[in-house]
């Protein structure tokens, strides 16, 4: 049972300050989840706390490998609106 952080972190400490268990450490190139220390937030928070400050879109998965932040959890646009507007299909109303 642990999260894990992607290259995707940007280093900027949110995750460090919040972490119920003192699992995140400062590393190179990115923060890294001591495994053995992680909760999961289990018995303390409904949420994952690292993944609720992050600014980081997919920078933190679960034990299965998934982001727990995923693409539009920080916009509020799903991953799928996102996409179809990046390769130009645009929305049509």
């Amino acid at each position: 049972m642990a999260l894990s952080i992607t290259e995707k972190c940007v280093n900027c400490w949110a995750c460090e300050t919040v972490c119920p268990s003192d699992a995140i450490v400062a590393a190179s190139p990115h923060f890294l989840i001591k495994a053995d220390a992680c909760s999961e937030c289990d018995g303390h928070y409904a949420d994952y706390q690292c993944a609720a400050i992050c600014p980081v879109e997919e920078a933190i998965l679960n034990s299965f490998g998934a982001p727990i932040n995923p693409v539009g959890s920080l916009t509020g646009v799903p991953a799928e609106v996102r996409l179809a507007f990046e390769q130009g299909a645009g929305l049509h109303l």
